[in-house]
């Protein structure tokens, strides 16, 4: 399966590639406030891109359970200039991760080569239009309600084939849009309206989401879930459990795993590679 636009070309058959995280905010869950200042923003994404990145993620808005939107000016304040910095020293794709078709276009525009809508391109009508006349990848996830009220008690009548429904309305939204189905990339958004059972179910049966024949896409990074399983551990304090979610993940059909600690994680996802070829 090989993911190819613009100059890129990922061949996601050959490896699980890891798509580094990188949040310019002040309160996100786990790495808010550590790279709020522009340049600090820029010398962490050239440490994820030099220690393994194949795809960095670069967000200005916290979607942590109970956050609230981010005006669309500061989050272009924040997010532009390390885009722009950024771009002209890597040959990695950059994804814009925002679910605002303005943030979206002006990010593309100023070097970034990819978007992840945690909305699944719900929550704002012109986003997919946007990514069509770009021409670029689209990560949709699937979320129940908004970031402000998601973690309120979700309840689902049958979790995995909701979101495959899910995923097939936001594959035609993006087609009605002219965006190819081949530059579409499913991620069932753990922690985005779910509880621990319902995290753990998805892992476990994610190769579900690959009948749809796009690549698949998680985020298990550092997640509460790990956190209760480990008892009450901090973010920070994630990373064997982290590892444990990757592999799972690598081996139930994940392509791609989106992650903090890219240096560590790119060595799991090698042995995962190597166990999952064997």
């Amino acid at each position: 399966m090989i993911l190819s636009w613009n100059g890129f070309n990922l061949d996601l058959a050959s490896k699980t590639h890891i798509m580094g995280v990188l949040n310019i905010t002040p309160d996100s869950f786990s790495d808010g406030g550590l790279y709020f200042d522009g340049q600090d923003a820029v010398r962490q994404a050239q440490f994820l891109i030099e220690n393994g990145a194949d795809i960095l993620d670069i967000g200005g808005e916290s979607t942590r359970p109970g956050a609230v939107a981010l005006p669309l000016e500061e989050e272009l304040r924040r997010t532009l200039p390390v885009i722009e910095a950024v771009s002209k020293s890597t040959s990695i794709p950059i994804s814009i991760d925002t679910y605002k078709s303005e943030v979206a276009r002006r990010a593309l525009d100023a070097g970034a080569s990819m978007v992840n809508d945690i909305s699944g391109l719900r929550f704002d009508p012109a986003m997919p239009k946007v990514i069509a006349e770009h021409g670029v990848p689209v990560v949709v996830m699937h979320i129940k309600g908004t970031p402000k009220d998601m973690q309120e008690a979700p309840v689902y009548e049958a979790l995995v084939p909701e979101i495959l429904d899910y995923f097939r309305l936001s594959i035609r939204i993006a087609a009605d849009a002219g965006i190819p189905e081949d530059l579409i990339i499913v991620d069932p958004g753990i922690g985005f309206g779910k509880n621990m059972g319902h995290n753990l179910e998805i892992i476990a049966n994610l190769k579900e989401f690959t009948m749809l024949g796009r690549p698949v896409a998680i985020g298990v990074s550092r997640k509460t879930f790990i956190g209760k399983i480990l008892g009450g551990a901090h973010p920070d304090s994630r990373l064997e459990g982290t590892a444990a979610a990757v592999t799972a993940s690598i081996l139930n059909g994940a392509n791609i795993v989106r992650v903090h600690d890219v240096r560590e994680m790119a060595k799991v996802a090698r042995v995962a590679d190597a166990i999952k070829r064997a």
